[in-house]
């Protein structure tokens, strides 16, 4: 009776496990999506690792968290969101969360990419792509 009582509370304490992971995953997509909704560099700074590849119309640069905040604020500046909806969100093979979404600024359409990672003690971006379609 105590093994079979174990193994129900062992799984039932797995199953919350995985729960509250995919809650952190899709918490911090809803986060991001906000802030590059707004066009918020500052917010989405907030959810960068400490080194991010930022790749903008095809050019791909390794930034520190500082760096790649004004690279972004200077995007936003000069690409104003008029909209942002993430199209798609899923996780790779090895786990690591993304999603995929539509950008539009003055009528020029971007496609976004954002990949999370786990660094242990929370979920932050490791790395952001706005591709012009």
């Amino acid at each position: 009776m105590k093994f079979i009582t174990g193994r129900i509370l062992l799984s039932v304490a797995f199953v919350l496990l995985i729960t509250n992971l995919g809650f952190a995953q899709g918490e911090i997509i809803n986060d991001v999506k906000e802030a590059i909704k707004t066009g918020s560099s500052k917010e989405i700074a907030k959810f960068l690792n400490q080194s991010v590849d930022v790749t903008l119309d095809g050019n791909m640069q390794s930034y520190s968290k500082t760096q790649a905040e004004y690279v972004l604020k200077d995007f936003f500046k000069n690409n104003p969101p008029s909209s942002f909806t993430i199209v798609h969100q899923g996780a790779s093979k090895g786990g690591l969360p993304y999603a995929i979404g539509q950008y539009i600024s003055k009528g020029d359409t971007y496609r976004v990419w954002v990949r999370i990672k786990d660094t242990g003690s929370k979920y932050l971006i490791h790395e952001i792509s706005f591709i012009k379609e």
